[in-house]
């Protein structure tokens, strides 16, 4: 059996009798007025983070999601798109489409402004997605890709980029890890349905991003996650993974590379009002300015004693230099 056939057995499981805990986030991150996410929706979160940004969620987008779990994300990103197939949910898994449907009639009959028409459930293949080029402004998918081997992970990435518009959002939520894994873990098909074992580097996660097309890249949350330790998992050192909150925008590609947002910000400190690269950022006098990184290391060549450059926080949350 291979590990994709593993990995719809392991959420057909999961639909069938919903397995608390699967995933890290059992509670939903972002709550909003008068949305009421019914208790069987929680119980079905199966993601790693959230995907539902409301700064991406803005004049009723389109929006795409790929493994609709038990559809509460589906119904957050309805609150944002209140429009008759304003959300398209995707999912390979049968019964996985059927719960959902279901969550969406009590998610009705608790929310007043919410049909259930607003979402389209299909069934579909993330490698080979029933969506037309160019037709969504926002796609999301959470704690799904991690599942995949590099050449699936590539065509997944692929699709998405092929889906969205021009300027258009993907949105993903999932885990990373900077340690090597022998190939006994690698191999395991539960643990990499698990979303445990097919965790990459965060630096060949963004890569692949880039290498699809993605422009612009945003490291929105970096979080522990989990450990496989020696005790319960075929592994002679712990292993330690992070979930990761990722949006790729579908920007033209710059010619010095894209821009790769993970929470650096510039200080200029100087004796003037502000400071200009000349290469269209502006710092103002002791305000700091979120700054790519590609931003980060030319300003770091210029050896100024009047700027400085933060490192990393892997936290990003917008108004950058870009």
């Amino acid at each position: 059996m291979s590990y994709l056939e593993v990995t719809k057995d392991v959420y057909k499981e999961a639909a069938l009798t919903p397995d608390v805990g699967l995933c890290c986030t059992t509670t939903p991150i972002w709550q909003f007025p008068e949305l009421k996410i019914p208790t069987i929706m929680q119980e079905m979160n199966y993601g790693c983070g959230s995907t539902v940004h409301p700064r991406d969620l803005v004049n009723n987008p389109k929006i795409l999601y790929v493994g609709v779990g038990g559809g509460m994300e589906l119904l957050q990103f309805s609150y944002f798109s209140r429009q008759r197939e304003g959300v398209i949910g995707i999912d390979v898994v049968d019964e996985m489409l059927e719960a959902s449907r279901k969550n969406f009639l009590l998610a009705e009959e608790q929310n007043d402004w919410f049909k259930s028409d607003y979402v389209t459930l299909k069934k579909g293949d993330a490698l080979n997605l029933p969506v037309a080029d160019e037709s969504i402004d926002v796609a999301a998918q959470n704690c799904l890709f991690n599942i995949f081997k590099m050449e699936e992970l590539k065509k997944a990435l692929q699709e998405m980029y092929r889906v969205l518009k021009p300027h258009g959002r993907l949105v993903m939520s999932d885990p990373t890890c900077e340690q090597p894994m022998n190939e006994t873990l690698r191999e395991d098909e539960r643990l990499r349905a698990l979303c445990l074992s097919g965790s990459i580097p965060l630096n060949e996660y963004v890569n692949m991003l880039t290498e699809v097309g993605f422009g612009t890249i945003e490291i929105r949350a970096r979080r522990p996650y989990r450990i496989l330790d020696p005790k319960h998992y075929p592994t002679e050192e712990s292993i330690f993974i992070e979930s990761v909150e990722v949006c790729a925008i579908k920007d033209p590609m710059q010619e010095d590379g894209p821009c790769i947002f993970t929470g650096k910000s510039a200080i200029y400190y100087g004796n003037k009002d502000y400071f200009d690269d000349k290469k269209g950022h502006v710092l103002l006098q002791n305000q700091p300015l979120a700054i790519c990184d590609k931003t980060a290391a030319a300003l770091n060549k210029l050896k100024r004693d009047d700027i400085y450059i933060s490192e990393s926080t892997f936290h990003y949350d917008g108004g950058g230099c870009c």
